[in-house]
């Protein structure tokens, strides 16, 4: 199993940014198609960044234009920017492995977004 440890959320303005990163046990970071989710209150998570092995990035909808995935070169911590962040990107934030090959959870890092 592979333990993934999050970082970098807090409090933001509207339309302000903030940088999440990922680590994870072994060379996971290395290794798989890795994605970001969001759990927002009384929610479950849900994927809204993809980084493929190959490096291919897919957003949902509601991210999309704002956030972006990637891996530093050394591929060893995977990173969310977030831009032009909005109330409804309120959410505690994990990274993991894809949906059919997730692994135990988290802490997470919250991201609240209020003025």
């Amino acid at each position: 199993q592979v333990q993934f440890v999050e970082s970098g959320g807090g409090l933001a303005q509207p339309g302000g940014s903030l940088t999440l990163s990922c680590s994870a046990s072994g060379n996971a970071i290395s290794l798989y198609g890795l994605g970001w989710y969001r759990t927002p209150p009384g929610g479950r998570p849900d994927v809204i960044a993809f980084l493929s092995h190959e490096d291919t990035a897919t957003y949902a909808e509601s991210v999309k234009g704002r956030f972006s995935i990637f891996r530093d070169g050394a591929k060893t911590t995977l990173y969310l920017q977030m831009n032009n962040l909005k109330p409804e990107d309120t959410a505690v934030y994990y990274c993991n492995r894809g949906t059919y090959y997730l692994q135990p959870w988290g802490q997470g890092t919250q991201v609240t977004v209020s003025s």
